[in-house]
């Protein structure tokens, strides 16, 4: 278990994240410069293949599949609503148009790599949990670990994509942050089977992100986010009204 003196609850842990982000994605960006388009594609093939066998996982620890189903549907339809993919794509293309006075932070598909990297990176239960850990006790072990993983990810991602890639780290810094600021109130309202559903939902668009990278489908992968904040609340309906998890 790792403490910052005093265990206090911090942002420790996402501060690392961050830095690995970037560390990753600059490393990856100009090793992916020396590496042919034929390496680059078979990196990125074999990181699809590991983002769907990770969704897949993740979407199997459900114990109600009518709730990920049911969290899916409403969240894709208020993510269509409120056009999450067209926000997301506007911001990465704002950070692009800044970034292309260097031609070293240009190189590649800068939107769809800070894109790409910012719902992996920000998906799935170790976020969660490690900022809940954090902002409590600051005991950031999961997110130290989940800032190892992040940290080859983004290297992988941006050998193929480029430095859009380390831009992630803000959605990381941002998402992340709020999270930990905000575990005491989450705490409090999250139980285990919320857990458990919310998993299993990211595992599902963690399952979309795979097809997207392997270009058998092209999803608009943002738009699924708000099922996130839905699962819960499905979860809550169903202990309440419905047969028991």
């Amino acid at each position: 278990m790792i403490k910052p003196e005093g265990g206090v609850g911090g942002m420790t842990g996402t501060i690392i994240n961050v830095a690995a982000v970037i560390a990753g994605g600059t490393l990856g960006t100009v090793l992916g410069e020396r590496l042919p388009s034929r390496i680059r594609h078979i990196v990125m093939q074999g990181v699809g293949l590991t983002t769907l066998t990770v969704g897949m996982s993740m979407a199997l620890t459900t114990e109600n599949f009518l709730l990920v189903l049911g969290s899916i549907l409403i969240g894709g339809i208020l993510g269509e609503w409120w056009r999450l993919e067209e926000r997301l794509d506007g911001a990465g293309r704002w950070l692009e148009a800044r970034a292309s006075r260097f031609p070293f932070l240009a190189r590649g598909e800068f939107t769809r790599g800070f894109v790409t990297a910012s719902l992996v990176f920000c998906v799935g239960p170790m976020t969660i949990l490690g900022s809940i850990h954090d902002g409590l006790s600051g005991d950031y072990t999961l997110l130290a670990i989940k800032s190892v993983l992040d940290g080859f990810s983004s290297l992988a991602f941006a050998a193929s994509m480029g430095m859009g890639v380390a831009f992630a780290a803000v959605t990381v810094l941002f998402y992340q942050g709020a999270l930990t600021l905000g575990a005491s109130l989450l705490q409090a309202i999250l139980t285990e089977a919320m857990i458990r559903e919310m998993t299993a939902t990211g595992g599902v668009i963690i399952l979309s992100i795979g097809l997207l990278l392997l270009e058998i489908k092209r999803v608009r992968v943002a738009n699924f986010l708000p099922a996130l904040a839905v699962a819960p609340l499905l979860v809550a309906l169903w202990e309440k009204w419905g047969p028991k998890l």
